[in-house]
């Protein structure tokens, strides 16, 4: 095993004058933080040859299990120790923020508003064209071979539960044509009904007298059949409060489709700095580089307090 190894996988020894400059290393850090928030001492870190890391308490509300870091250094043979950089580091249980999540992420069903607009997304899972202009329908289109399959396999399982009339019997007939149920609803029934959707999911709702655009032009709208269909649809929009409820043509919510289109989520840019890392400069050049020619060795020896 070589010595570059070995020496590597051995712990480093703190710096002696260092580890003792910790009235030093307290005075950047109070100088850094507000009067009062610096703490006691916590420990002494070795980074490297002569570059130790005084960990100290830090008593500033909201930053609970927070620590303030003062790197101090001594260059090589000098007596005297220099201060490096204060920071405010996280310790193991310290109170972090939790991550950022984009506000389109952050958004649940019913947290929309009279006034909120919802946009959405041009590739938008939830919706299709209404007409692509070409014969082949989407995957995900209600007419495509895909879902006709899957609609018949339904169907099947359906039919093998449901007792099935004989066909050419009354019943069966009956059936096909809308009218096996013994009574349905009359007009009356059905205007008074249309009259507390309207009331609940009308045009004159605060939500709808907000809403840029009414459902008849949403692509979240899903049409009924019947006379009903002419004034009411379904919404079928998750984040809108009427989400699964009969609306009117002329209710409207900020989660139209049309509304807005939402654009990519913008995120944090890393930092440009990196404040973890040292940088090393050289003390003495090579005489070869540069025009500066090399220092006096007994005069740097002064300068760094040798005698």
């Amino acid at each position: 095993m070589s010595a570059a190894t070995t020496r590597s996988r051995t712990p480093r020894t703190p710096d002696r004058l260092c580890v003792e400059a910790v009235e030093l290393a307290r005075a950047a850090a109070e100088e850094a933080a507000f009067p009062g928030v610096v703490g006691a001492h916590v420990s002494a870190v070795a980074e490297g040859d002569r570059v130790v890391t005084h960990f100290f308490e830090s008593k500033e509300p909201g930053y609970r299990g927070w620590r303030w870091a003062v790197t101090v250094a001594r260059a090589s043979r000098a007596k005297n120790v220099t201060l490096d950089e204060t920071v405010l580091l996280p310790g193991d249980d310290a109170l972090l923020a939790p991550e950022w999540v984009p506000w389109s992420e952050r958004l649940r069903p019913g947290d929309m508003g009279p006034g909120d607009l919802l946009p959405t997304e041009a590739d938008d899972l939830r919706l299709e064209p209404g007409w692509s202009g070409e014969d082949a329908p989407p995957p995900n289109s209600v007419v495509s071979t895909e879902m006709a399959e899957l609609v018949e396999a339904e169907d099947a399982d359906v039919t093998d539960r449901v007792t099935v009339p004989a066909r050419g019997s009354i019943s069966a007939v009956a059936e096909e044509l809308g009218m096996r149920r013994a009574r349905v609803l009359s007009r009356y029934g059905l205007h008074s009904a249309a009259d507390r959707w309207d009331e609940s999911f009308g045009a004159k709702t605060p939500m709808a007298q907000a809403a840029p655009a009414s459902c008849v032009s949403c692509g979240f709208l899903v049409a009924v059949g019947g006379s009903l269909g002419q004034a009411f649809g379904v919404c079928a929009n998750e984040f809108s409060p009427a989400d699964g409820r009969l609306v009117s043509l002329s209710y409207g919510c900020g989660g139209h489709s049309e509304a807005a289109v939402m654009p990519a989520p913008l995120r944090p840019a890393p930092p440009v700095l990196d404040s973890m890392a040292s940088d090393e400069f050289v003390l003495r050049p090579a005489e070869d580089t540069g025009p500066v020619p090399a220092p006096d060795a007994q005069a740097v020896d002064l300068d760094l307090g040798h005698s």
